[in-house]
């Protein structure tokens, strides 16, 4: 009896499922990588359009420079700790906290001081809070 032989596979590695493992290894990986670019965001002031309202009421003016330093009523702090701030406020307000309290603040200026500001003005019981905008087409 002839028998026919059997011809032999030849023994090796399928790479397609590797090749697909490292398509979604990269997928993954590119994917993930782009969550981290929206932490770098892009934070401009408001601009408004309205007319500047001139008022001889008194009120508390609270600039803050774009390295924090803050500026009460054209007089700069000896620093920006808020109880030096919260002192100053106090002083020049002299209990009435029915003032206006406009909050001036660069627009590079650190959001830290900016709330600081904010915080000792709720402390103090101010209530007429605002916040200065520059106009469209001022700079």
């Amino acid at each position: 009896m002839k028998f026919k032989r059997q011809r032999s596979q030849e023994v090796g590695v399928d790479l397609t499922p590797l090749i697909d493992v490292v398509f979604l290894l990269l997928i993954f990986f590119m994917v993930s990588t782009t969550f981290t670019r929206e932490s770098h965001l892009k934070v401009e002031l408001p601009q408004a359009n309205g007319e500047a309202v001139e008022s001889e009421v008194e009120q508390i003016d609270v600039v803050i420079t774009r390295d924090g330093q803050y500026i009460l009523n054209d007089k700069t702090l000896v620093n920006n700790r808020r109880e030096t701030l919260e002192r100053a406020i106090r002083d020049l307000a002299g209990g009435d906290t029915s003032l206006p309290y406009i909050i001036t603040a660069d627009a590079i200026t650190p959001h830290e001081f900016v709330v600081r500001a904010m915080d000792v003005a709720g402390r103090l019981g101010f209530a007429r809070l605002s916040i200065t905008t520059e106009r469209q087409g001022e700079e």
